[in-house]
């Protein structure tokens, strides 16, 4: 029996009862291999939702389903063939008890990538300000909600059983036409705010008419904005004046929602302008929209969902107890973990492999291009390689059983040890040092970084669930080779060193070092390096009351292939509210006396539309900056340890992880995941 017996009791959307408090937050499918043209699923599409299924989630709030016919998957491209795919999905997640809403989606307005896409008003595009989105129609609006209408007919025609509007929330098209500041029509659509929340509230009125009233709608829904203006998004504690929605509005919005007939909200906070609230990276808060839902909340008597890092059953279940929401809503966690909701049931959270909040797996890559297919990426996991890959990637029984080595006990070590003892194969991980977790130890030490230690922790305990013969401060020696039949070198990578001038004093430090030690506060600190590790220390100093400034060689820092607009919009913000100097086109020429002699190189850089941005340009201006520095950090990459590699190379020997090149966390852990499977 669970120990959380509110988050296990059963709640009511409308006439649908959902057999428990965990809902999964809609999580973008819209790749070929997983969505068809006319917004069905694919099975391996339904699988990836039937799988969370299976795990125990109550309630599947599927990824959007776009609306309007295009290039895109549309749900009112072909009804019939719609209707048919769509069977598989519900008959699959009703096997395992739990309910199923679609979200249907108008689209992003000016949040679209396209400028071209109509927009409440004409309004600059969050991507590309210097080009406005026009004005849509007051046609186009009445057949959008005629699309809307036929949508949610043909989901209850599948049965499915429910529908959630997207969304007066995220900045996307309905929440625009909903906030004064992107809504300047001064038709029936605009001014008030009963005009301005006409849009949604024909929609469901719609939806009620074709489904009947007690099929059940829900609406995606931001309870603030949090923006201060065009893209600029307002940070967790940071004084600002709303530019958007605030708590009062938000509170009369919510009331007449439920007054035009919506059967839930399903919130957050944030709007493309602030993309961090609704996706909000490892630098946000713990359960970040709660105090605000549970505000909202007060306004409405129809169930809410609350969102956004908010993995702790325990807050759930007295967020719940004392009537602050109805129910908890996980996106990302459940793709690292689908079998979240039953092992909090069974009592078994050690066993939960946690999210890190880094949305290299999920956000980032739905909007990355697979040329080999020429659409989008499928979505999956950092963490869990086998999300989105249910019928692809499991882990199987080996065919023979093996003698397996790996050498290295880091993450990509500890994943080819797990999943090579998961399929049988006698394995031995040797680690030379006293401690399993090689340099994600100092990369997990960040103090907003508690999910990385918690992943740490959870290697450790497969470690001796799946009884891998765990060899501390052990070295692998090329002979030791001979006595496996596969072997893993999974050796890492190595700090860069720099050679500058001065780079000898003891005041001159490296990232690996300053973490582990965390001893560096009140001072002077200069960075070298605009990487991610090294903007995240920026952060990290900062707020232990250090002046920081970042040394880049290029021409932006935060130059991270895969990198989120969540992640990277919020760290930029971050760095803006500390006031963290950054000095781009920039290299070290020597550190004495205290001080720091930075090369700084200005170029003829334009303005936003890509014309002079002064008078008089004064080409390539190269200048010799000198700053005060009682410590300097330097973050500047790593090479990777192939030494015993280049010994032993064979046909039974892999190179993983960090070793084969340094690269993110996901690199590492699908390479040893997948080639753990051929083993």
């Amino acid at each position: 029996m669970s120990s959380y017996s509110n988050l296990f009791s059963p709640v009511k959307i409308g006439n649908v009862e959902i057999k428990n408090r965990i809902a999964m937050m809609p999580m973008g499918v819209f790749s070929p291999r997983l969505m068809n043209q006319d917004g069905s699923y694919t099975k391996d599409g339904a699988d990836y939702y039937i799988e969370r299924a299976k795990g125990g989630t109550g309630l599947i709030i599927t990824g959007l389903v776009p609306l309007p016919p295009g290039h895109l998957p549309s749900i009112v491209n072909n009804v019939e063939t719609y209707v048919e795919n769509q069977r598989y999905l519900v008959d699959g997640c009703h096997k395992y008890g739990a309910k199923v809403f679609i979200q249907i989606s108008a689209l992003s307005g000016r949040s679209s990538t396209n400028p071209a896409d109509p927009a409440p008003s004409a309004l600059p595009n969050v991507f590309d300000p210097s080009q406005n989105n026009r004005e849509m129609t007051v046609e186009e609006i009445h057949k959008y909600v005629e699309m809307f209408a036929a949508g949610a007919k043909a989901a209850k025609d599948a049965g499915i059983d429910g529908v959630e509007i997207h969304a007066v929330h995220e900045g996307y098209l309905l929440d625009q036409f909903t906030i004064a500041a992107f809504n300047h029509r001064t038709d029936e659509y605009g001014g008030s705010l009963e005009n301005r929340l006409r849009f949604p509230t024909e929609i469901v009125q719609a939806i009620k008419k074709a489904c009947g009233e007690d099929y059940p709608v829900s609406v995606r829904y931001s309870v603030y904005s949090k923006t201060k203006g065009f893209n600029r998004g307002a940070l967790p504690g940071e004084d600002y004046e709303e530019f958007g929605r605030d708590i009062e509005e938000s509170k009369i919005v919510a009331r007449k929602l439920q007054e035009a007939g919506y059967d839930m909200l399903d919130c957050d906070n944030g709007t493309y302008d602030a993309w961090y609230w609704p996706h909000p990276p490892v630098y946000m808060p713990a359960a970040c929209n709660l105090e605000d839902v549970a505000e909202l909340r007060k306004a409405v008597t129809i169930p809410v969902i609350c969102a956004g890092r908010f993995d702790d059953p325990a807050l759930a279940d007295q967020a719940i107890a004392d009537g602050k929401i109805d129910m908890m809503g996980m996106g990302r966690p459940l793709l690292a973990d689908p079998d979240m909701a039953n092992k909090w049931m069974e009592d078994r959270e050690d066993d939960i492999r946690p999210c890190i909040s880094c949305h290299f797996g999920c956000l980032a890559r739905i909007f990355q291009i697979d040329y080999a297919t020429r659409g989008t990426k499928d979505i999956s996991c950092a963490l869990n390689p086998r999300c989105a890959m249910e019928n692809h990637y499991n882990i199987t029984p080996a065919q023979k059983k093996k003698k397996v080595a790996v050498v290295g006990g880091g993450i990509a070590g500890m994943e080819a040890a797990r999943v090579c003892a998961l399929r049988g194969h006698a394995v031995d991980l040797y680690e030379k040092t006293g401690v399993l977790g090689g340099v994600f130890i100092p990369a997990a030490a960040f103090s907003f970084k508690e999910h990385d230690r918690r992943l740490i922790e959870w290697y450790r305990k497969q470690m001796k669930d799946t009884e891998v013969n765990v060899l501390l401060n052990t070295e692998f020696v090329k002979e030791d080779a001979a006595k496996y039949d596969e072997v893993f070198v999974a050796t890492g990578a190595t700090e860069n060193k720099l050679k500058t001038q001065g780079f000898d004093s003891p005041q001159v430090r490296y990232a690996v070092d300053v973490l582990m030690n965390q001893d560096i506060h009140d001072q002077n600190v200069v960075i070298v390096g605009g990487g991610l590790t090294g903007c995240e220390i920026a952060y990290d100093l900062a707020m232990k009351n250090c002046k920081v400034t970042i040394v880049e060689q290029l021409p932006e820092i935060l130059n991270v292939e895969g990198l989120a607009k969540a992640n990277y919009d919020m760290l930029r913000d971050i760095i803006d509210y500390y006031d963290v100097k950054v000095m781009k086109n920039s290299t070290v020429e020597k550190y004495e006396d205290g001080k720091v002699s930075v090369l700084e190189t200005t170029y003829n850089t334009p303005n936003i539309n890509e014309r002079a941005i002064t008078i008089s340009l004064q080409g390539i201006h190269k200048i010799v900056k000198e700053i005060p520095a009682d410590t300097v950090v330097v973050s500047v990459g790593y090479t990777e340890n192939q030494e015993l590699y280049h010994a032993i190379q064979a046909e039974n020997v892999h190179l993983i992880g960090d070793a084969d090149h340094p690269a993110n966390l996901m690199a590492a852990i699908w390479g040893a995941y997948t080639t753990a499977l051929e083993v």
